[in-house]
């Protein structure tokens, strides 16, 4: 395997594919700026997409869009602007980063969540949107308003329903495939079920774009820049994967799976970038606001620890 430098492996990687400036902002709130207390100037803000080609306007857009989704709210003081995560939208930031930061493999008992969802006691209204929760929580479809799951905790699977004002609404039970009945168990369906193939190949070019920079970072100094827009462009490609990865335990993956690696790759250069971006980051921040606090313990419990 080839190393590259980090200058050319950025301008690389920006020029691969078009960053969606809004998505990129997305990445941006949930890895460096919540852990940092959740709100930026925009100034600031301006500045930290600056590296990536985004300019202001599309800066503004974005977080426009953002505050008319929920997931910023705004406030000003005098002609200055700053923007902060909501307290709904924390609680989302939170767990789909845990998915991002934490090891690949829940543990399994055997058992399987089935939860039914027949169209009839579902809003129209509410119905793609549930169906697309229900994938981001890592549920399968069996058939038409049968899903499965075989980890997810009660907790989760009623903070959901609740979310969609689905409460005492659907049905939902536990169970296990019935020893001696011959049946096909539910295992065998894992993998046409839950598309495991595309997670499969998203990894593998993951892996392909991040390897070669993982051996270079372990013997190279990059700028304090490089290594935010380094780190950066890391979770915003390993979250694209992670979101469609439906985190079976190991005993339903294939033999050989591509998450671990590119788990540990993602795990490398992360601990590699964290310090020199974490000055990068508190350097844009600060010529806004020179109490911007520093990064919250649960920073440093990424990866598995990240000193």
């Amino acid at each position: 395997m080839r190393s590259i430098s980090p200058a050319k492996w950025i301008e690389q990687a920006k020029d691969a594919e078009p960053l969606r400036a809004k998505s990129l902002v997305m990445t941006i709130f949930g890895d460096a700026i919540a852990p940092h207390g959740g709100k930026v100037w925009l100034g600031s803000l301006i500045d930290l997409l600056a590296p990536f080609g985004v300019s202001d306007r599309l800066v503004r857009t974005s977080i426009f869009r953002l505050t008319e989704e929920g997931w910023l709210e705004s406030s000003r003081t005098g002609r200055r602007s700053s923007y902060a995560i909501t307290e709904e939208a924390l609680k989302r930031f939170g767990k789909a980063y845990r998915r991002v930061y934490a090891p690949l493999e829940p543990a399994w008992d055997g058992y399987w969540v089935l939860l039914f969802a027949p169209h009839s006691d579902i809003a129209p209204s509410k119905r793609a949107m549930f169906r697309k929760e229900l994938e981001w929580e890592g549920f399968g479809m069996l058939s038409a308003g049968i899903y499965a799951h075989p980890a997810l905790e009660p907790d989760a699977i009623k903070n959901m329903l609740e979310r969609f004002g689905l409460l005492e609404q659907l049905f939902v039970v536990k169970a296990k495939d019935l020893p001696g009945a011959n049946g096909k168990p539910l295992s065998a369906t894992v993998e046409e079920t839950w598309g495991l193939e595309e997670v499969k190949q998203g990894y593998l070019r993951f892996i392909a774009q991040f390897a070669p920079l993982a051996e270079t970072l372990a013997s190279r100094d990059i700028s304090a820049e490089q290594a935010f827009v380094i780190r950066t462009l890391l979770i915003h490609a390993f979250r694209r994967v992670q979101l469609h990865d439906p985190k079976l335990p190991a005993q339903l993956l294939p033999e050989v799976w591509p998450g671990k690696e590119a788990y540990a790759i993602c795990s490398d250069i992360y601990r590699n970038t964290y310090e020199a971006a974490e000055d990068y980051l508190l350097a844009a921040l600060r010529r806004e606001d020179e109490n911007v606090e520093e990064a919250a313990p649960y920073f440093y419990q990424r990866f598995g620890g990240l000193r």
